[in-house]
């Protein structure tokens, strides 16, 4: 076991009074037996004791001098030099402490200092060289993040390296959220991804493309594929891509044809079979039977044929170009299309989208505005779009006499645009038709679209960027997780808010927050934050602290709930936290009635700042961030996600210093803490095989 500075300086200084008072008995015990007189034993006994504490009490004195003005600040200085030269820290170096060393403080805070400015002098000139990289690297993030199939780059071992925003809106459930590293069959049935990387894998041709079928694991969805093996993929030659495009709405159009085309086949067959028969039959006295009996089979064909229309027309628009469109937006477009022609169009919309083609419905409503404007003089005109129950009811309206039946079939009758459709042939393929409208006073168009969906604010957990890491392709794989680098495992670093400090007597978490770190970095599009209905009151003294109230958590979901989709946040990860014991125990008591465990593996933050910092320092996230210049406000302080954010930060650091020690692996960090504290070896004991 390596010895520290201070425990080193202890120790010299223990021998020296060892020392000393050892040369004290021996030169007493000569100048006793050189006296020769035995009456002078007690005097040599009383100064030899005076004497020992005299001389211990000298050495304590200047041992605490010299451990309180030069070893302590020696290793302040060490520290500091360290958090510099690994955490990335550019303010100035603290020497106040460090008076008494001479020079060395000075020279320790020119080294820090010259190598700030070196750093980011490198930095700039690194900057001014990638920048046009950087710029062409954001405009293809941006382009992958939105084109309409959904990517993804996967390991050999079907974990997610790369995805795009469509990937993440196919992908994420409220029960698990995409991640990076997490396996792709977490999200979707894997029976034939398996199968077409199993064809790509066998087959000869690097380029060869696979073609598939996939289901979501609930079945909602079904999912077009193409994979293909991707070829610089640091050493992973199972490593493919693959994109997906939703074919849920198309399979169900295609089936409604077929059923379509199938009962057109078995109902008219026969009833023809049955007309012809009929029709052939010589006998002249059954001719009135014979009569009787076509008029029922052209009635039953009647009716087959209005059931079959109903279906046609329900079916028609599958083939036509439509997409949800919001109608908000519908009444922009229309808003700027009549305004051209000094037509004023006042909107009042429902937060509603409605499946549509939106060129279409927007050209039918200003083609109807323009022929009324034309007709009646009319330049202000209303539009209203309302939701009522499973449909979108649009209602384009103005104050004046309204427009004849047979003049609104005439203008239906027409193309709204020179060589294109006409009016009846968009509602055709919409389902829909025009109503006439009328009050005492106004006069109007109505038109109904469905389906629809009610819009909701979109999740800001759903980015609209790429998230990738492509060096997880090439990441070493470890049989035991005390063996990995710590730059090669993936850590859940979370925090929560409470009603009080005691668990064991009943307080609930209120607030949970979490971030991932994969690769040594944060990856900014994954976090998981949630209120949580703590099934009690929470008390005035922790709201004050944290700021959420009794209100807040009124209609959030309950503890079990959040602790479970938690659990599948963090499955597979090292749990990272500030105190972890104290939050870890809010986690541990709901094992049991989930059915669940925390198996992972736990760091503390604490713990590692005394590794770091040594134990004599301050540990409190405020101090480590202090002391690692992490900016943490006020306003985030004590909310789960800024300090989840905070305690991120700090770990990474915290890493970086450690690794600068020659901690590498991750077994060599837990044997470090286990020599401060025991609490953690206890965590750690619920995991096997680290």
């Amino acid at each position: 076991m390596r010895i520290g500075l201070r425990g080193r300086i202890l120790l010299f200084f223990i021998a020296i009074a060892v020392g000393s008072m050892v040369a004290l008995a021996l030169g007493l015990w000569f100048g006793y037996h050189r006296q020769g007189n035995p009456e002078m034993f007690n005097a040599f006994m009383h100064g030899a004791v005076a004497a020992g504490f005299g001389i211990l009490a000298i050495v304590t004195w200047i041992w605490f001098l010299f451990d309180t003005y030069v070893a302590r600040p020696i290793g302040n200085v060490a520290s500091a030099m360290r958090a510099h030269a690994h955490a990335h820290i550019d303010e100035e170096m603290e020497t106040a402490d460090a008076r008494y060393l001479g020079d060395l403080a000075a020279a320790a805070s020119a080294a820090a200092a010259t190598l700030a400015h070196t750093r980011n002098s490198l930095a700039q000139s690194v900057a001014r060289e990638t920048a046009r990289l950087s710029s062409d690297k954001s405009k293809l993030e941006q382009l992958l993040a939105d084109v309409p199939p959904a990517v993804l780059l996967c390991t050999g071992r079907h974990h997610l390296v790369f995805y795009n925003g469509v990937a993440q809106r196919f992908l994420a459930g409220a029960q698990r959220p995409v991640c990076l590293d997490r396996n792709l069959f977490d999200y979707l049935s894997d029976g034939a991804i398996r199968d077409a990387h199993h064809r790509l894998m066998e087959a000869d041709a690097p380029d060869a493309v696979v073609e598939f079928i996939c289901m979501s694991p609930c079945g909602s969805r079904r999912l077009a594929g193409r994979m293909r093996l991707i070829g610089d993929n640091g050493g992973d030659s199972g490593a493919y891509v693959m994109t997906l495009r939703d074919v849920t709405s198309e399979v169900a159009a295609y089936a409604r044809r077929d059923v379509l085309l199938s009962d057109v086949f078995e109902r008219f067959r026969p009833v023809v079979a049955t007309l012809r028969q009929f029709l052939g039959e010589p006998d002249k006295s059954k001719a009135r039977d014979t009569l009787f009996a076509v008029e029922r089979e052209v009635a039953a064909l009647d009716a087959s044929l209005g059931d079959i229309e109903q279906r046609f027309e329900a079916c028609r628009s599958d083939g036509w170009p439509m997409a949800p469109a919001d109608a908000r937006e519908l009444a922009h477009q229309l808003q700027r299309e009549l305004a051209d022609e000094g037509i004023n169009l006042a909107v009042n919309v429902d937060p509603v989208a409605a499946r549509c083609n939106a060129f279409d419905i927007v050209s039918l409503f200003a083609y109807l505005a323009r022929l009324v404007a034309d007709r009646n003089g009319v330049k202000a005109f209303r539009l209203a779009i309302r939701e009522e129950r499973d449909a979108a009811t649009l209602a384009l309206s103005w104050t004046g006499s309204s427009v004849s039946g047979g003049e609104l079939k005439e203008w239906l009758a027409m193309p709204v645009l020179e060589g294109g459709p006409a009016a009846d042939a968009i509602l055709a393929a919409h389902a829909t038709q025009i109503t006439q409208l009328r009050t005492e006073t106004e006069s109007g168009f109505g038109a109904t679209l469905k389906p629809i969906e009610r819009l909701q604010p979109i999740s800001t957990d759903l980015s609209r960027t790429v998230v990738y890491d492509f060096d997880l392709l090439s990441r070493v794989q470890y049989e035991k997780i005390a063996e990995a680098q710590l730059d090669d495992l993936t850590y859940v670093v979370f925090d929560t808010e409470t009603t009080g400090l005691l668990p064991e007597q009943g307080d609930e978490i209120v607030q949970i927050a979490a971030v991932r770190i994969v690769n040594g970095k944060r990856v900014k599009g994954e976090m998981f934050e949630a209120l949580v209905n703590p099934g009690r009151a929470i008390p005035a003294s922790a709201s004050a602290v944290h700021g959420v109230t009794d209100s807040m958590v009124a209609n959030a979901p309950g503890v079990r709930e959040v602790v479970e989709r938690f659990h599948k946040f963090a499955e597979g990860a090292v749990l990272v936290a500030h105190n972890a014991p104290f939050d870890m125990e809010f986690l541990y008591r709901r094992e049991r009635e989930l059915g669940i465990r925390f198996v992972n593996p736990v760091l503390d933050t604490v713990l590692l700042s005394t590794v770091v910092f040594g134990q004599s320092e301050t540990h409190t996230l405020d101090a480590l961030a202090r002391r690692l210049a992490i900016p943490l406000t006020e306003a985030e302080r004590h909310t789960a996600m800024g300090d989840a954010v905070a305690t991120a930060e700090a770990f990474i650091k915290l890493k970086a210093m450690l690794m600068g020690r020659g901690l590498q692996r991750f077994g060599e960090v837990l044997t470090e803490i286990r020599r401060r504290r025991r609490l953690v070896a206890d965590l750690n004991e619920k995991v096997g095989g680290i």
